[in-house]
């Protein structure tokens, strides 16, 4: 992973903008100079980061549609074996070239039945994996429906539509928190080694910066462990004024943080 510097708050900008483009032009106006270009660059990476945004909800749209049409199917199928089941049981006057047909048809279904349930299992063990690089506030949240995932190997009762309507659930919360810059109180170990309480503002799933109240600043990235987390309290201007912005208490501009790529 390389670290660079990155403008990763245009997000933050919406206020600034739609003061810039309500700004009076007229005879005595001010020929154009840093602030117009400042306000153009800040327009223009506000677009850029609104299409990304339109990307990554249409793709996620399309996955969404996907696993409820998988969860109907499911739903269905599973009423078609419990209602050939009652047939096969009721059915002891029925001649045995009937009951030999009834039998391949759930025969059938319950291949089906079966070839769903490994579909949920390869979706719940991506998730296993995934789950520990969510941040804390996301993972709190999830737990209860991530609680509800069988163990690797276990077996269980659960039914193939039950376990992908869990994982829709999963998918859905961990998509809305990706698109989503929170700022949240946490406990962290400070470079001294102690902990303390710190205000943590997260950018999606992929990057998060830590300030104390002693202006100790830090910054974090998910890894397949969980969170890693590392002082630099060389950005903590930049990562106050980050907070500030997004609590409302600055009106929006760029904020210049550090964000690594992979």
């Amino acid at each position: 992973m390389t670290s660079k510097r990155a403008l990763i708050m245009a997000a933050l900008c919406g206020s600034a903008l739609c003061a810039a483009a309500g700004a009076p032009q007229g005879a005595g106006a001010p020929p154009e100079g840093p602030a117009l270009a400042e306000t153009r660059l800040v327009l223009d990476k506000w677009i850029e980061t609104q299409q990304v945004i339109a990307r990554e909800r249409k793709d996620w749209q399309q996955g969404k549609d996907m696993l409820e049409s998988r969860l109907e199917l499911a739903r269905k199928e599973a009423a078609t074996i419990d209602e050939k089941l009652k047939q096969v049981e009721a059915a002891s006057a029925v001649s045995a070239k009937q009951r030999a047909a009834i039998q391949a048809d759930i025969a059938k279904l319950k291949q089906s039945s079966e070839r769903l349930s490994s579909a949920a299992y390869r979706l719940e063990a991506n998730i296993r994996l995934s789950f520990p690089m969510l941040p804390d506030p996301v993972q709190t949240k999830l737990k209860p429906l991530y609680d509800r995932i069988p163990p690797h190997g276990a077996t269980t009762k659960v039914t193939a539509a039950e376990r992908f309507q869990n994982v829709l659930g999963i998918l859905s919360e961990a998509m809305k928190a990706n698109n989503e810059i929170p700022v949240v109180f946490e406990v962290r170990t400070l470079a001294n080694g102690k902990p303390a309480e710190v205000r943590v503002l997260y950018v999606g799933l992929g990057q998060a910066y830590y300030l104390s109240t002693a202006g100790e600043a830090g910054i974090g990235r998910p890894s397949t462990n969980g969170w890693v987390w590392e002082a630099s309290n060389g950005i903590a201007r930049e990562v106050l004024k980050a907070i500030e912005i997004q609590e409302g208490k600055r009106p929006p501009a760029f904020v210049s943080l550090p964000v690594v790529l992979k």
